[in-house]
């Protein structure tokens, strides 16, 4: 119905414009010196023709094209001194389509044609034929000019157009990717962690029911159920909402050291220097570099010791985590899901990340972002 809605409008405009074209050259050649011969009537009728022939310009270009040339060239003979507006009329809806060629023969063969009509018209010498012919051109040139320019603006007008629609269509693909994404992480995590907390919490209730001493494993399973859940409900929130900010940062890395303490990793932290405000970016980036690196310290390293190291420069945080496991200089890391998210992070921040076994035994894992005071 759209497009039904747009060729009516479009046919109209064609239309309006004809009328006004064969109007107003119908108006030339009434006021405009012309000769008073038995053609006087075929002038006008060939003005009338050539302005109204415009109408079907976008339906047949070329046909037009030479309907409106061989008119122009008619009503110079006829004697009336008339510009060829029709004409620029048409090769500007022939170029339009395509037909550059066929359009400039056509032209070609007008610039010879109309000094011979002006002559063959009885009213100028040669001279006057060709200053005649050319001033026609001109006129009819600065009228094309004009056309030019309104068309170029409409172009433009509709590139800016498409150009907001692209931007408004990507944003909308990115919060439907959201929900999707959050509604797969709640359909695929969500019950599965809550069965781990459920049951863990069972079971440390039921040993302390009975008296008997509970596993600081067990512990360890049941408060890190806990900070899954609440990681996860805040990952949700996050996806659902792009200004939900997450609330982990620099201030929840205490904890992280804590829980590693409590599964036996003997770990420690330093922070250094000045403590300044940062972007919420950089603030979770740190939190989730220093929980990465210690999950797989404790799931991969074998280490007994971790030291964690907070830098905070004036235009930077570096952050080090150093253990002491069975990692060593000729052994290659192998780079897993979290280590490649951590690098992504780190990258998309514009800063530097450095993951990899130290010389003296062990895994380091060293980053520097970029902290923007005036942000």
């Amino acid at each position: 119905m759209g497009t039904g809605r747009s060729g009516v409008r479009a046919g109209v405009m064609d239309w309006a414009i004809a009328v006004g074209v064969a109007a107003t050259l119908l108006v030339t050649g009434l006021s405009g010196q012309h000769s008073a011969t038995n053609l006087e009537l075929l002038g006008y009728a060939l003005l009338t023709v050539s302005g109204l022939g415009l109408a079907a310009r976008r339906r047949a270009p070329v046909p037009v094209l030479a309907v409106t040339g061989l008119c122009a060239v008619g009503y110079q003979a006829a004697g009336f001194d008339v510009p060829a507006v029709a004409y620029l009329f048409a090769m500007y809806a022939a170029v339009r389509a395509g037909h550059r060629a066929i359009t400039v023969a056509a032209s070609v063969a007008m610039l010879a044609a109309l000094p011979v009509a002006a002559l063959a018209s009885g009213l100028h010498d040669t001279g006057e034929a060709f200053a005649q012919a050319r001033g026609a051109l001109e006129i009819a040139w600065l009228i094309a000019a004009g056309a030019a320019g309104e068309a170029l603006r409409q172009a433009e007008r509709r590139a800016e157009e498409a150009e907001r629609t692209r931007e408004e269509t990507a944003r909308r693909r990115a919060d439907e990717e959201r929900l999707h994404i959050a509604r797969e992480l709640h359909d695929s995590l969500t019950h599965q962690i809550s069965v781990i907390k459920v049951q863990a919490e069972v079971a440390v209730h039921v040993a302390r029911k009975r008296g008997e001493q509970v596993p600081e494993a067990l512990l360890a399973i049941q408060k890190a159920g806990r900070e899954a859940a609440r990681e996860l409900r805040a990952t949700l929130e996050a996806l659902r909402d792009d200004d939900t900010t997450p609330p982990r940062g620099l201030d929840h890395i205490p904890e992280l050291v804590e829980q590693a303490r409590t599964i036996g990793l003997d770990a420690t932290l330093t922070i250094e220097g000045q403590r300044h405000a940062v972007p919420a970016a950089v603030s979770r980036t740190v939190y989730r570099i220093v929980q990465e690196s210690l999950t797989n310290i404790a799931r991969h390293a074998a280490a007994s010791t971790a030291s964690v190291r907070i830098d905070c420069r004036p235009d930077a945080l570096a952050i080090r985590v150093d253990d002491d496991g069975k990692a060593t200089p000729d052994t290659a890391p192998v780079p897993g899901v979290g280590l490649l998210g951590m690098r992504e992070r780190v990258t998309a921040l514009g800063g530097r990340l450095r993951a990899e076994p130290r010389s003296e035994g062990g895994f380091t894992v060293q980053a520097e972002l970029p902290v923007d005071r005036t942000a």
